[in-house]
């Protein structure tokens, strides 16, 4: 496996992983009160609860992007 492949294998990850967090974000704000009636129904969260949870979510995801893709993906560019 070349340096080259797994540099792309990191880009697409990245590219990837930030189609689905904005897939998310602009999920959650055209369809919220759909997502919080259908977990209303699982879970008893209040309206704070619930907008808290998927902004920690999303949070987290977003650190996880640059941790574990664009990171490695830019050591990579400098490396090589």
């Amino acid at each position: 496996m070349t340096l080259e492949i797994i540099r792309s294998a990191f880009a697409w990850c990245a590219l990837i992983n930030m189609g689905l967090l904005l897939w998310w974000v602009l999920f959650f704000i055209l369809a919220r009160d759909w997502m919080y009636n259908l977990h209303g129904k699982w879970f008893k969260l209040s309206d704070e609860k619930f907008d808290a949870i998927h902004y920690s979510g999303m949070a987290l995801f977003k650190v996880g992007i640059f941790l574990f893709n664009l990171v490695p993906y830019f050591a990579l560019r400098i490396v090589g």
